[in-house]
């Protein structure tokens, strides 16, 4: 599975990361980076992250691999949300796109991506972090459907 990520909405929706990220912007991006290589170590997805390359300190585009993680940079005069958009338009079919952005969602399902908004995927994240405690994957695991023999006392 192929998530792509909007960098900074997600970060500002992250009460931890937005703290961070009001401080310092590399600090923010770092800690983002930071927990999302724990979910990929966990659940082995591509991710991509696209940051707005004008909050980058006026450097503008440029793509990196931070750890596993693919991190893209907008051009100058582009938004993070164009290029976001570019990426499900070029093939991102199937992939997953995480922002809480409504105009990057319907990008995402105009070009057949699922959008997921930065709560759910932080709610997903920190079920992923507790199941890899638990010493397994929630999705492994058979789910209780609630019906079965009643174990009451007779």
């Amino acid at each position: 599975m192929w998530i792509i990520v909007d960098g900074y909405n997600l970060i500002r929706q992250w009460p931890e990361l937005a703290m961070l990220d009001r401080a310092d912007l590399q600090s923010g991006r770092e800690a983002l980076l930071q927990e999302l290589r724990g979910y990929q170590r966990a659940k082995h997805h591509r991710i991509t992250v696209i940051f707005d390359g004008r909050e980058r300190g006026g450097v503008s585009g440029g793509t990196e691999n931070a750890g596993g993680i693919g991190v893209r940079y907008s051009r100058q005069g582009e938004t993070a949300d164009a290029v976001i958009a570019r990426l499900v338009a070029e093939g991102g079919e199937g992939a997953v796109v995480v922002s809480s952005d409504r105009e990057v969602q319907s990008a995402a399902r105009r070009h057949g991506a699922a959008p997921l908004s930065a709560e759910e995927f932080m709610t997903r994240m920190e079920a992923g972090r507790i199941a890899a405690l638990k010493g397994g994957d929630d999705e492994d695991r058979p789910q209780k459907t609630g019906k079965g023999t009643a174990r009451r006392l007779p």
